[in-house]
């Protein structure tokens, strides 16, 4: 049996364990990643992209913070196209098609490259502890790893079972087993609020079988844009290309028919599946039930890689049986003699209630542990990973008895998602978007790293390479903004005929050369900062007045609750709010305000008891002196 020592050990081989692990490394903590096939680490399980609607700007605002996932998107993307483009510069968001089994290696080496950190395949069972602390963790083979944080990442493998029609099996996903003994220790040993969830994933096929002849394809936008904010610190694979195309087709009243004769196969809608499936994800079966005044449905084929002839089937997620998946098939237009690869499926799971974190992604009731990814109930790849990052930046700075980093709503997607996950009640798993940000204006992808790497530096997140770069750059952008507010041309300064741009200096080039601001037109990096020079100046009233929105929000947030804080105390509260108030246990009034049901006069009550806490704590303090 074995048994050694380290600062922080990472469960899982996936996005969040990932980031986690990387963060927890680069702060200098002797770090552990265990996951049960070294083989499967930052497997994309269901669609093979990074990015999209919000998701993009976590991954900038990820690598920002000094992360792997943008990176190695941009070293293995197969396409890219920006979002959004049709509204304001505020919600565009990157999207990146990747060769999923190129990520997967490449993610892999950037672990295996990275000092203080060790990857080991093995199942961990159970958890050592010490009174209210997490102490280490113990795998199925009686090896124990004693540390000070323990990072759970677990995905879709708590007590994870498969679904196809009415049958079902215990699996992590496709291919790889359940954690069992796992699952039960959350419960049995930890004692922490476990609920179950439910997502899926749609059949992929065989491209040589598909028509595309029939089917809108979808190109690779010709651009220099891509995620990481420092490009040249990973080497992109010099047989890549970057243009593989997408197909749209959509599906008809034929396939609509096909599913409601088969909704007594379908585990959803039979009794076989108990946990709730995403909303904004929803299954086949789910549309067709949810939405019957629509029989289309667009669906979307993409590549699952350069150098496979599989298609990944986005918007046909289900789990319906086999021969039903077959049978839907042949009523799409180009799919008619499709050959599937791999069946759809859905997956169910254990997840733990994220009121049991703070919003470092620390379990409340035990000291060292901290959760990331789908066991607190959120969905995507992107979502995980920045959990991950936040969940690894803790675990390493607990490990280091340094205090706790918490990212505010105002300061990023990833505060947002954070925040969000720890006030509201999650039912459901959690998806982010841009309308769930107050401030997203200023929360934009394209200054992510204006608004992080400062603060990532200073946590020791980002190296100094990258921080010199990301000066330099900032410096530079500070001097052409400089000199586009004092040059004038027709009685205007330039920084006010670029607001006729409307934040797009792309499509909508301003009426003078680059070069007047000193800018090179072919210099990928100038061109950046032209297009953030279009769009800080389409924004800078309105950002203004969210300036003002912030510092108001900051003033809510200045007001700490003490964890112990007796809520009983407050005879205006409603009882529903006082539940909600236990339960959750807020940190602060601004994040007591954002709870469901919670009303302003409740705020303002428990604000009036606040500052009589503060009060009555000063007076005992001045007489025990």
């Amino acid at each position: 049996m074995l048994e050694e020592y380290f600062d922080v050990v990472v469960i899982g081989g996936g996005h969040a364990a990932c980031e986690a692990a990387l963060a927890s490394a680069r702060l200098g903590a002797r770090t552990l990643l265990l996951t049960l096939n070294l083989d499967h680490i930052a497997q994309m399980s269901c669609n093979p992209c990074i990015g999209g609607i919000a998701k993009g700007h976590l991954v900038r605002e990820i690598d920002a913070l000094g992360g792997a996932m943008g990176l190695v998107a941009d070293a293995t993307t197969i396409q890219f196209r920006m979002l959004n483009c049709t509204k304001g510069p505020a919600v565009w968001s990157p999207r990146s098609q990747c060769d999923k089994a190129a990520y997967q290696r490449a993610m892999k080496r950037v672990l295996e490259q990275t000092a203080n950190l060790e990857i080991k395949q093995a199942q961990v069972g159970s958890f050592l502890l010490e009174k209210d602390a997490v102490a280490g963790v113990e795998t199925e083979f009686g090896d124990r790893f004693r540390c000070k944080s323990v990072v759970v990442a677990t995905g879709t493998f708590l007590a994870g079972k498969l679904h196809f029609g009415l049958r079902n099996f215990p699996g992590g996903r496709a291919g790889d087993p359940p954690s069992v003994r796992l699952a039960e220790a959350f419960r049995e040993q930890l004692g922490l609020h476990v609920g179950r969830l439910k997502t899926g994933t749609p059949p992929r096929l065989l491209g040589s079988t598909i028509d595309f002849s029939l089917m809108t394809p979808q190109e690779s936008e010709d651009t220099d844009e891509h995620f990481s904010f420092f490009p040249d610190d990973f080497i992109r694979p010099a047989t890549f290309r970057k243009n593989l195309s997408c197909y749209m087709t959509h599906t008809d009243g034929r396939a609509a028919a096909i599913v409601r004769a088969n909704l007594d196969k379908a585990p959803m809608y039979n009794g076989l599946i108990k946990g709730i499936g995403t909303r904004y994800c929803p299954s086949f079966e789910d549309k067709i039930v949810r939405f019957p005044q629509h029989e289309r449905h667009h669906i979307y084929l993409e590549p699952e890689g350069e150098f496979t002839d599989e298609y990944y089937l986005n918007g046909l997620s289900t789990s319906l049986p086999p021969e039903v998946q077959t049978a839907i098939l042949r009523t799409v237009p180009g799919l008619e003699n499709a050959k599937i690869t791999r069946y759809a499926y859905a997956i169910e799971y254990d997840f733990v209630y994220p009121e049991e974190l703070d919003r470092t992604m620390r379990v409340k009731k035990w000291r060292g542990l901290y959760h990331a990814g789908q066991i607190n109930g959120t969905s995507g790849y992107e979502e995980a990973a920045a959990q991950g990052l936040l969940a690894g930046l803790n675990a390493a700075r607990h490990a280091a008895s340094l205090d706790p980093v918490e990212f505010g709503r105002d300061s990023s997607y990833l505060g947002v998602l954070a925040d969000d996950i720890t006030t509201k009640e999650i039912v459901e798993p959690y998806r982010l978007f841009t309308s769930r940000a107050e401030h997203r204006l200023s929360l934009r992808q394209d200054n992510a790293d204006f608004r992080l790497a400062p603060r990532a530096h200073e946590l020791g997140l980002l190296p100094k390479a990258k921080y010199d770069r990301f000066t330099a750059y900032a410096e530079k952008y500070e001097k052409t903004e400089m000199v586009c507010r004092s040059l004038r041309e027709a009685g205007r300064s330039l920084w006010d005929i670029l607001k006729d741009c409307k934040g797009d200096a792309d499509n909508n080039p301003p009426p003078f050369a680059p070069s007047v601001l000193g800018l090179d037109a072919a210099d990928p990096v100038d061109r950046r900062i032209l297009r953030r020079l279009a769009i800080q100046s389409h924004y800078e009233g309105y950002m203004r007045q969210e300036q003002q929105a912030i510092r108001r929000l900051r003033s809510l947030e200045s007001w700490r609750i003490p964890e112990t804080f007796d809520y009983s105390v407050i005879p205006g509260l409603r009882n529903e709010s006082r539940i909600k108030l236990l339960k959750i246990r807020p940190g602060t009034l601004a994040q007591a305000g954002r709870i469901d049901g919670v009303t302003p006069s409740e705020l303002s009550l428990l604000q009036v008891f606040l500052v009589r806490e503060h009060r009555e704590s000063r007076r005992q303090e001045g007489a025990d002196v």
